[in-house]
């Protein structure tokens, strides 16, 4: 029987894999990185598709879909082989929704910007994102950010990912008259997600390894076997029961396509331009505190966090993911960033960079089999983005609710994320409320320079910036 005070030996690295990504010593094995990271793939493929649906309405190209979905693959392959290689870190990273809209909407379709022009200020927001990553400025306002706001991004992004998987599976639909309402129980995304909420969340309490896995994958074989129309495409009004395996095992294969007119488009001289200064800086600042808000919130969930709210290799960790946001622009996307999505791989027990590299080598063969990834319908993800959401609020109870000057900041950024359907508006709302209640209480002491700068950036932005 060992005493309390022996010293446990550290755990023995079982390969050259495990030695690089310190799978032991983060009490993980290499078969459940793995298996984390197709989890997070699943849960995030479906960028494959929607991306390329939301940038094909600015970018004009021939064969343009496959092409953008070529190229989204190939950012999102990079941005996670990075992170999980030279970061280690198990955050995947993918072009970012709400940013691809922005990107397509606003600044092409709006503004009439050329979308090479766009691509230029997305390189450019990416070379700022490194900059200030290799100065430790990004580190140094993660720094000052409160513990009590550092809870509440966590518990914020847990929010937008359970609204997210509702939203998704139908449970959650529009309504003109309430803005939001319950989708109808009997349609078959919504039963096929209630079955995986139920089972994932059965098989968790049974402490069963892989049950988020467990249950994307039974959902999916449900649905193919029930013909549930969950599917989009082809026939039954835009739903079709069995995609790719119509009549031919060989039409799961697709043989990838260079994007040859994307790939280095991007008009770097021409966002440099007086004229586009302020869409250099919306992007850079909508992505920066998404991707700095979604990294700090996954970074807490894994523990990664120390007891001053530190994480270890911020400024490698924060200088991959502007890395990654160049790269992107130069293959023809918009801001490639950070997913929150990552959380269901950290859920399945990821904590090392190897979960990241799954990842990406993934999206690398969903190049070659992107027919495939249509047979997991998001009716069979959106549980997994619930339960891992109801997971992420464990962290607000650390909240001092008694102080309101605490608490308030605390809940608006909590609540701004899934109303506002943006992790960037959520985390902005927080520090604005934070700095001003705390000086207008006589405690502005409390609060660090660096965040009543931010807090000041950011109410600039949305008072001059944001039309």
């Amino acid at each position: 029987m060992s005493d309390a005070s022996t010293p446990v030996a550290p755990a023995v690295p079982r390969s050259g894999l495990d030695r690089y990504f310190g799978v032991s010593a983060q009490g993980s094995t290499v078969s459940r990185e793995v298996r984390a990271g197709l989890t997070t793939f699943l849960t995030m493929s479906y960028i494959l598709f929607v991306n390329p649906q939301v940038l094909g309405t600015a970018i004009k190209v021939p064969n343009a879909f496959v092409q953008l979905l070529m190229t989204t693959a190939i950012a999102a392959a990079f941005g996670s082989l990075v992170m999980g290689l030279v970061a280690r870190y198990p955050f995947a990273q993918a072009p970012g929704m709400g940013l691809n809209a922005f990107f397509a909407f606003t600044v092409v379709q709006g503004l009439g910007i050329p979308w090479q022009t766009a691509l230029g200020a997305v390189f450019i927001s990416g070379v700022l994102f490194v900059l200030l990553s290799v100065l430790g400025a990004r580190q140094a306002i993660v720094q000052a950010i409160p513990n009590s706001l550092k809870f509440a991004i966590t518990g914020g992004i847990g929010a937008f990912l359970a609204f997210l998987g509702l939203k998704n599976a139908g449970i959650v639909v529009s309504n003109p008259a309430t803005l939001v309402g319950l989708g109808s129980l009997t349609a078959a995304p919504v039963w096929i997600a209630l079955v995986g909420l139920i089972l994932a969340a059965v098989l968790m309490s049974r402490r069963v390894t892989g049950a988020i896995l467990w249950s994307i994958l039974a959902t999916s074989i449900l649905a193919m076997l029930t013909r549930a129309p969950v599917y989009a495409g082809g026939a039954n009004g835009g739903l079709r029961p069995f995609p790719g395996f119509e009549g031919s095992f060989l039409g799961i294969f697709g043989a990838p396509v260079w994007p040859s007119g994307l790939v280095g488009q991007l008009d770097i001289a021409g966002a440099l331009g007086l004229g586009l200064l302020s869409v250099v800086f919306t992007f850079f600042f909508v992505d920066f505190f998404d991707a700095t808000g979604t990294l700090t919130g996954l970074a807490q969930r894994a523990g990664f966090l120390d007891a001053s709210g530190n994480m270890p290799r911020a400024r490698r960790l924060f200088a991959m993911d502007g890395l990654a946001a160049m790269f992107g622009a130069f293959m023809g996307t918009s801001t490639t960033t950070a997913y929150v999505e990552s959380a269901s791989g950290i859920g399945e027990g990821g904590r090392t960079g190897l979960t990241a590299v799954t990842v990406g080598v993934l999206f690398l063969l969903a190049m070659f089999l992107w027919p495939l990834a249509a047979a997991i319908p998001g009716a069979a993800t959106a549980p997994a983005l619930i339960v891992v959401g109801a997971l992420m609020m464990e962290g607000v109870r650390h909240v001092d609710w008694d102080d309101i000057s605490d608490g308030l900041p605390a809940f608006l950024t909590i609540i701004a994320m899934p109303l506002t359907f943006s992790i960037a508006n959520g985390v902005s709302l927080g520090v604005i409320s934070y700095a001003a209640i705390k000086l207008l209480s006589g405690r502005g002491r409390q609060v660090s320079p660096i965040l009543y700068g931010v807090a000041a950036l950011l109410l600039a932005r949305y008072l001059w910036l944001m039309e």
